[in-house]
């Protein structure tokens, strides 16, 4: 298998469900507006939302990918089958309950999770309503995410890649044909979410049928593998959830700060969850199973080998990725976003907060790569207390840095601890020897530093030239945009040309 090529696959994936994710947004605001019915639905989505980012896209695949890496390549075909149907049993017990308790229990967490609703009868039973339709979609995205994960640990990457643009293609087709068909119309995002679920654990099924690998599930709670996975999974789901407690308090200080700030943040936000998913996400998707593998055969050699071809490869695209975001800020802000009440004081504050959040691009991006590192050999509990004095730091920068930055300090504060986040893990997995840096870096670094100053004073010299008028209409603001990414992207893969890199000095092969 061709990292770099499955790489390309994922990251195209990854990029098209962003793509999706955009229009989506922008469907439902034209469908829908801003209103009651909107405001409850978010509501109603977020818990679902929030436990799929918690529990399925990051706890388990970091739990159970090494210990099937470890079935795969130390023990018989029908013994890694029978594991997967106990951990499939296991799992689909535990989600069913869960889906059954969730459902009952909507008017509680909708108390909880918006007290303020019940002030208004007709909203806080629309969210009830909402919920309940909603709530399976979470043991219909854990379950996806489990074929998910056999399927990465047999390197069939394309499928679980592209399965998250299934939710997307849900919501914008019942927004677009199904309104009418539900009452109140709102009723038709709750179900595209459950169906969206359904679909993305349906589209994989077939592909592990001729795998060979769709065992009978059945629970197995006093299984020793199954109980190692439920193990894993509670310091997993700990450090998953750090990073949802940190939004969660950046939020908190946010609504301190002038109208408009957590707005400025989330748009920020937006434009960095391309480059962080398109890299950052994909390239810790198709590294997890190579080391899980590396690590059950003890080839210390090759697992520290993988991790530094990961590490340049993060160097070598996050960097120009850091440095244009922070160029084209303004451009990216004002032709995606700069239209009705979106003015130009709008575009200022969330190009300040976007900047700042750059700054820590790097380090998100390396951290995807880094961490795997620990997963792979089954130990979840270092990256854990990384990220809880990570979480810890990144509130001391917040009170250092809100006052004189407002929301731009937030973000910084956010960037800063990813690079503190990456920088301790590199630390640690070097200290343990687990990573030892092959030959070549100083070149390697000193021509990845003369690229992308070539790159920066392209996009400087382009902005100076020509000055497009972002005022303009959105046709001739996307063409300059395009222009100016363009002659970025050549004038940064023409200078690695030219100074020596090739693709295939990046090209690794993994069985």
């Amino acid at each position: 298998m061709n990292l770099l090529k499955a790489l390309a696959t994922v990251s195209s994936m990854t990029l098209l469900s962003r793509v999706l994710g955009f229009a989506r947004d922008a469907i439902i605001a034209r469908v829908f507006g801003a209103g009651m019915a909107t405001d409850a639905f978010f509501v109603a989505f977020k818990l679902p939302n929030m436990l799929r980012r918690i529990f399925s896209e990051g706890a388990f695949s970091q739990a159970f990918v090494p210990v099937l890496g470890e079935y795969r390549h130390g023990r018989s075909e029908a013994e890694t089958r029978d594991f997967i149907a106990r951990v499939t049993g296991t799992l689909g017990l535990v989600l069913t309950l869960l889906t059954v308790l969730g459902m009952l229990a909507a008017p509680a967490i909708v108390w909880i999770s918006a007290p303020g609703f019940y002030r208004t009868p007709g909203k806080f039973l629309l969210t009830t309503d909402l919920l309940r339709v909603t709530f399976p979609y979470i043991a219909f995205i854990s379950l996806a995410s489990l074929a998910g994960s056999v399927l990465n640990c047999w390197n069939r990457f394309s499928v679980p890649a592209f399965t998250p643009t299934i939710l997307n293609l849900a919501f914008i087709v019942f927004a677009l044909f199904f309104v009418h068909a539900f009452h109140p119309p709102v009723m038709a995002l709750a179900w595209a979410v459950c169906a969206g679920g359904a679909l993305q654990l349906l589209f994989q099924l077939p592909f592990l049928y001729r795998m060979r690998l769709l065992p009978r599930p059945r629970p197995a709670f006093s299984d020793p593998a199954v109980r190692r996975v439920i193990r894993q999974m509670g310091p997993a789901i700990f450090g998953v959830s750090i990073a949802q407690v940190s939004l969660l308090i950046n939020s908190t200080f946010a609504s301190f700060l002038p109208q408009g700030s957590v707005s400025w943040m989330y748009y920020a936000d937006r434009l960095m969850e391309f480059p962080t998913g398109v890299l950052g996400v994909a390239l810790g998707t198709i590294l997890l199973p190579s080391l899980s593998r590396h690590a059950a055969h003890a080839a210390h050699a090759e697992f520290s080998a993988l991790l530094d071809w990961g590490i340049r490869l993060s160097l070598l695209l996050a960097v120009p990725a850091t440095v244009g975001l922070g160029l084209l800020a303004r451009p990216l802000i004002a032709t995606l976003f700069m239209y009705g009440r979106f003015g130009e004081h709008d575009v200022l504050m969330t190009q300040r907060a976007l900047v700042a959040y750059a700054i820590g691009l790097l380090g998100l991006i390396l951290v995807k790569v880094l961490a795997p590192g620990f997963y792979a050999r089954q130990n979840i509990r270092t990256p854990v207390r990384i990220a809880l004095f990570t979480l810890a730091a990144t509130q001391a920068m917040n009170l250092l840095f809100v006052f004189p930055l407002q929301h731009a300090g937030l973000a910084l504060s956010i960037g800063l601890g990813s690079c503190l986040n990456a920088g301790l893990l590199l630390y640690m997995l070097r200290r343990h020897g687990i990573y030892r840096p092959q030959p070549g870096w100083r070149a390697f670094l000193l021509r990845l530093a003369l690229a992308v100053a070539a790159m920066a004073l392209t996009l400087a010299a382009a902005q100076a030239g020509f000055a497009p008028d972002w005022h303009a209409r959105a046709t001739s603001r996307v063409l300059a945009l395009s222009g100016l990414i363009g002659a970025g992207v050549i004038s940064y893969f023409a200078a690695l040309y030219l100074l020596g890199f090739r693709p295939r000095h990046f090209a690794r092969r993994e069985a």
